[in-house]
């Protein structure tokens, strides 16, 4: 099980992202600097998400996509050109709608989150955007979802996805690792986000704020499990707050 949020927790996270934003870089002039250019270039129904997030939920808000990750996303997804995708965890929607936008006019984007009203806040820029009709929401917590869809991928009457985001509760990640690894297609591509944790998992349990131990213990044994596991190659990127790729290879 998760640990609560408590109100320390709340107190801690917020000093964290006033004195640093979500990003594994300590130089903060060279974070500014790579920043200025992907927010020129993000898009207008990008930007007004974000900005309806950040009023709504304050420093919570740094639960969506950092906009240099969205941007490498998007590319990611034009180079990919997936079909079907899958996305556990989705907040007010900033990656949903950055792949929503990156993909084909007949794609689809199954999205998962049992936070039906924050999926909402974002809901009107996705359809301000166009791109509604490419996304099937499911509330649900996420192993439920997947478990029926891997049901559905064993007994023929769906077809695995070509692409899987992860960005959930990070206690539950080897969980739904355990089912994206079938229900993406040989050859696709699983992308977990969060998996460097503020650059926690390479220090000393002794500099990590109490409370953020749990969590950084579950993602050191989740890069281990990615690690060691045979069906898939991988690369882990310093980008965001650590975004690991893994391709299906049986």
């Amino acid at each position: 099980m998760a640990p609560a949020v408590t109100e320390k927790m709340r107190e801690i996270a917020n000093s964290l992202t006033e004195e640093l934003p979500k990003t594994l870089l300590m130089n903060i002039s060279l974070h500014e600097y790579i920043m200025q250019p992907a927010l020129r270039r993000e898009h207008e129904q990008l930007k007004a998400l974000r900005e309806a997030t950040e009023e709504k939920y304050g420093a919570w808000s740094q639960m969506n996509l950092p906009v240099n990750e969205g941007q490498f996303l998007s590319m990611f997804l034009k180079i990919l050109n997936p079909k079907k995708t899958l996305e556990i965890g989705v907040f007010t929607g900033y990656s949903l709608l950055t792949t929503a936008i990156a993909l084909p006019h007949d794609s689809l984007i199954v999205a998962v989150d049992h936070d039906k009203e924050a999926y909402e806040v974002g809901l009107p820029f996705v359809k301000q955007a166009g791109v509604a009709h490419k996304i099937d929401f499911i509330q649900s917590d996420a192993v439920t979802a997947m478990d029926q869809m891997l049901k559905n991928v064993r007994d023929g009457k769906m077809e695995p996805f070509d692409f899987i985001f992860v960005d959930a509760d990070k206690p539950n990640y080897k969980n739904y690792h355990a089912r994206a690894v079938e229900l993406v297609k040989v050859g696709g591509v699983i992308a977990y986000d969060n998996t460097l944790w503020k650059g926690l998992v390479a220090k000393d349990e002794s500099q990590c704020p109490e409370c953020f131990r749990p969590f950084m213990k579950y993602m050191i044994e989740f890069n281990e499990l990615i690690e060691a596991d045979s069906r898939l190659e991988f690369s882990q990127l310093a980008l965001g707050d650590g975004l690991t790729l893994c391709r299906r290879l049986v």
